[in-house]
């Protein structure tokens, strides 16, 4: 583990330098309250929660968009819709010591791939604003809502009725609240990274805002490609080098991949920022 790159993060994260990139592995101390079971968050845990507990044939056991597709075909597209919000809608979850301590830091933009609460429930009480990633939406050229919260609640925006000046949360894959909406199936993912491609998938304040920043990528592994291509899009513009990929035992592709995007890869975990962070105050 490489200590002063740990400590050169958080500085970056504490002044806005570095936007905060969380995947499934941020998750992994979050229990449900009653029964302690884990939080379904990596793509293998999605698909045994999805389908009841067991395992699906090997190839639907691939990634989670591939069995979400399964479900949508048999099942209709509803029903992959009812099992994430019944997975993430209800606050029956311990709350993360990760999120906790980033909230803590007053992050000015992060990018949280998982389809979970935790960090929407940490800013509920500040003013901030939402982008949540939309798929196969009729009528519309974007792949994105926009929501702005004033402290107490969410209501829809417009691009020219937001606070550019306040916190952005962006969760491109969807979330429960205010409003359930996902990207989930290969469907799904088909045609909102071709609109990511496309430039019409972040709004354009964002695109303005993000330019010349760093990323850190926490709790994130980088082995299949729907995740590599969100990301690429995501950072596109990012500053060279463009910041920091902490994955623990990380393997010879996404060293590759990493070093291909400018990402030093950090052989770490996310909770290893939390024993920096107590090392340098």
């Amino acid at each position: 583990m490489d200590a002063s790159s740990l400590q050169d993060i958080v500085a970056s994260i504490r002044k806005g330098q570095a936007v905060p990139y969380l995947g499934p592995g941020t998750l992994a101390e979050v229990r449900h309250d009653e029964t302690g079971a884990p939080l379904p968050a990596t793509s293998d845990e999605l698909i045994l929660a999805l389908n009841n507990g067991q395992p699906m044939a090997p190839k639907l056991m691939y990634e989670f968009p591939r069995a979400a597709m399964h479900v949508e075909l048999k099942r209709g597209r509803a029903q992959v819709t009812k099992f994430l919000t019944a997975t993430y809608g209800a606050d029956h979850w311990t709350r993360s010591p990760f999120h906790a301590w980033l909230r803590k830091q007053n992050p000015g933009y992060v990018i949280d791939t998982n389809r979970d609460t935790q960090l929407q429930r940490l800013f509920a009480r500040s003013p901030h604003t939402l982008v949540v990633g939309v798929a196969r939406l009729g009528g519309s050229e974007f792949r994105y809502r926009l929501w702005s919260h004033d402290g107490t609640h969410y209501a829809p925006a417009t691009e020219d009725q937001i606070d550019t000046a306040v916190p952005v949360l962006f969760k491109p894959h969807g979330t429960p609240i205010p409003e359930p909406t996902y990207i989930a199936s290969d469907a799904d993912y088909v045609d909102y990274i071709t609109e990511l491609m496309g430039g019409f998938a972040i709004p354009d304040f964002l695109k303005r805002r993000r330019r010349g920043l760093k990323y850190v990528l926490l709790g994130m592994r980088l082995n299949r490609d729907t995740e590599r291509m969100v990301l690429s899009e995501m950072i596109f513009g990012s500053a060279q080098p463009a910041g920091w990929a902490l994955i623990p035992e990380p393997s010879a592709k996404e060293a590759r991949f990493c070093e291909r995007l400018g990402l030093k890869v950090v052989d770490a975990g996310p909770l290893a920022l939390l024993e920096a962070a107590a090392v340098a105050a």
